[in-house]
């Protein structure tokens, strides 16, 4: 058994999780901070804020369900692990960056629209969906990035 195969996959599926966890545990706290101003002034705008807030969270949420899927894959979760190449523990650890770097990036900048997008709530409550629609299209890139990754983990062979 090629356990540097196994390893390299196994820190795929922790970097598709670690990184885009890191993007969205950021964009949460940006649009945390600027909701928490809102809401010290008008309480009435709390839920309005807190679905601004949760946007940024996907990202993690995707590349949780990515190093899940891999791990599934290898064997880690629900059977006994592949006995994998270090060629393709290298394509698993490849696959996995598609959602890590995009989750990471896309996490902090939707948390940075959707904390403008704060703003809107605080003048213009009754254009909320604005502001949603405008931190929702960040949200494509983090969806592209999951689906690269998942059809490569999914066409490596083992």
């Amino acid at each position: 058994m090629n356990s540097l195969g196994l390893a390299l996959a196994i820190i795929g599926a922790a970097c598709a999780s670690l990184f885009a966890g890191i993007g969205s545990a950021k964009g949460v706290g940006l649009v945390g901070e600027a909701a928490a101003g809102v809401v010290s002034v008008d309480p009435n705008k709390f839920s309005k804020v807190l679905l601004l807030q949760l946007l940024p969270g996907t990202q993690g949420l995707y590349g949780l369900l990515t190093a899940i899927l891999m791990l599934s894959r290898i064997g880690i979760i629900g059977g006994s692990a592949a006995d994998l190449s270090t060629a393709q523990g290298l394509m698993f650890l490849g696959a996995s960056l598609p959602i890590a770097i995009v989750g990471l990036f896309s996490g902090i900048a939707q948390g940075r629209a959707a904390a403008a997008g704060i703003g809107i709530v605080a003048k213009k409550p009754d254009h909320t969906i604005k502001g949603i629609i405008m931190a929702a299209m960040v949200e494509t890139y983090a969806i592209l990035a999951l689906l690269v990754s998942i059809l490569l983990i999914y066409n490596i062979s083992i």
